[in-house]
């Protein structure tokens, strides 16, 4: 092949926008493979279709983002508070907020809504604390199932009601540590301290000896309204609200 050949099966210079010079060779499509990234618009490789149009994305903010926090700005106005799912350390420093809140701000009677409530022990006892000192009586209503620890969150209320669906299961708190052989048998001790104030306070209010609670958390015994009302545990069942 002769340089002429040779020039020609290179194609044609094209020259830049700015007509300075040439940018790049322009090669045929398609052709012979070449290193590099293929011309803009033409697809990867020789047969592949080019990819279409990108379809327009329309996004937009969600009008019911802020609902939750606006219904329990609402709940606060009208002095109820809600209580439902996991009640960890974080759940007790919120709600204890709330409820000194509240009860700065007048005497009128506090409604606490507890639904499907289960506790962890450290925060049962912080919030049971807290319910000890305040000066507003407190009105606890219990729907769906009451277990574990947060039956001692239930028992520190002076006024217990129940809504027709309710049950309440008496078991011994779950307790989780790990460490030195000295560190563990510290945390055993503070453990057991905690477990005996849960069901001491439980005692108290049902009327009932502590050791027989004890006995109904290992056996895990379930109580419905109507046994629970039995038991001390609940006054009375929750009626219909009257205008």
């Amino acid at each position: 092949m002769n340089d002429q050949n040779a020039s020609q099966s290179l194609g044609r210079v094209v020259q830049s926008r700015s007509g300075q010079g040439p940018e790049f060779p322009e090669f045929p499509w398609p052709g012979p493979e070449f290193p590099g990234t293929p011309p803009p618009g033409r697809p990867p490789f020789p047969g592949t279709p080019a990819p279409g149009p990108v379809p327009p994305t329309r996004v937009w903010a969600d009008p019911h983002a802020g609902w939750q926090d606006t219904l329990h700005e609402r709940l606060l106005e009208q002095r109820i508070v809600l209580a439902s799912g996991v009640f960890d350390e974080a759940a007790a420093t919120r709600l204890s907020a709330q409820l000194l809140t509240l009860d700065a701000e007048g005497d009128g009677p506090i409604r606490l809504e507890l639904q499907n409530l289960q506790a962890e022990l450290p925060a049962a006892l912080t919030l049971m604390g807290v319910l000890d000192v305040l000066r507003a009586p407190v009105q606890a209503f219990a729907s769906g199932e009451t277990g574990g620890p947060a039956v001692g969150i239930l028992a520190a209320c002076p006024r217990r009601l129940a809504y027709p669906n309710a049950s309440f299961t008496l078991s011994e708190p779950r307790l989780w540590f790990g460490g030195t052989v000295t560190a563990v048998t510290a945390r055993e001790q503070q453990a057991k301290r905690m477990t005996d104030s849960l069901f001491y306070r439980i005692a108290e209010a049902t009327g009932r000896n502590a050791e027989d609670i004890r006995e109904d958390a290992r056996r895990g015994r379930v109580l419905t309204v109507a046994e629970a009302i039995g038991y001390g545990l609940i006054h009375d069942r929750a009626t219909r609200r009257t205008p």
